[in-house]
């Protein structure tokens, strides 16, 4: 029987950064600049900011030849279909009332995943947390990211129902206020249980999970002893 191992990941505030930025970019931003010209100009002018931040954060990447998150392909594109909704509408309501429903295509997408040897859930973690390539691609941890799948496809059932009514029952203020601080609340919440189940997982198999207090030089060094003995059961 192997001894216990640690696996060393960056500091709570480099996942925090790492996934504020990401949240910031595809979400935050957008909506922000959204209501700030729908405030100073009219619907029109809200809907081509929004989608003009997410353009542009595509093309600078594009120019730069980093690597354009899964995350921001999906939000772009489907930003791209509700701005055509929303300036051939002239509608509000039918713009917010895309992403609302969306939660429950993305809620379809957990549970189809399932079955296949990286679900969903595993490929949108790459952008939001600052996992080991060795501890990615582990049997333990593709489990883990089948079983956390059906509480996040909970998760955006519960944020598509309250967006919905949210939608239906105030203005587009008071939509965006309630809808953005109740829905990054659950999120914020799945996200400690997620954490709390994986350190969980990991320990059932004699790995511990340490966050903080490591240096990059020495993560390939842990991760190292850790794959091959481990590695034999990710095949």
């Amino acid at each position: 029987m192997h001894n216990p191992t640690t696996v060393q990941l960056d500091g709570l505030r480099t996942h925090l950064s790492h996934a504020g930025k990401k949240l910031l970019e595809t979400t935050l931003a957008p909506l922000g600049l959204f209501y700030l010209l729908l405030q100073l100009t009219d619907l029109t002018g809200g809907l081509l900011a929004a989608l003009g931040w997410a353009l542009a954060a595509v093309v600078c990447r594009l120019v730069l030849r980093a690597r354009i998150p899964a995350v921001l392909l999906l939000t772009t594109a489907l930003l791209a279909v509700r701005t055509v909704v929303g300036l051939l509408s002239q509608s509000a309501f039918l713009y917010f009332l895309q992403p609302s429903l969306q939660n429950f295509l993305i809620a379809a997408a957990l549970l189809a995943t399932l079955p296949f040897e990286r679900t969903f859930l595993a490929r949108l973690a790459d952008d939001f947390c600052v996992f080991p390539p060795a501890l990615m691609g582990h049997a333990v941890l593709r489990r883990f990211f089948r079983r956390v799948s059906l509480l996040w496809a909970a998760v955006f059932i519960a944020n598509g129902v309250a967006a919905l009514w949210m939608l239906a029952e105030h203005t587009v203020g008071q939509f965006l206020l309630v809808s953005t601080i109740g829905s990054y609340g659950l999120v914020a919440s799945a996200a400690l249980v997620s954490l709390l189940w994986f350190r969980r997982e990991l320990r059932g198999h004699g790995i511990r999970l340490r966050i903080g207090n490591g240096t990059p030089g020495l993560l390939s060094n842990v991760l190292r002893p850790i794959w091959n003995p481990l590695g034999s059961g990710a095949r």
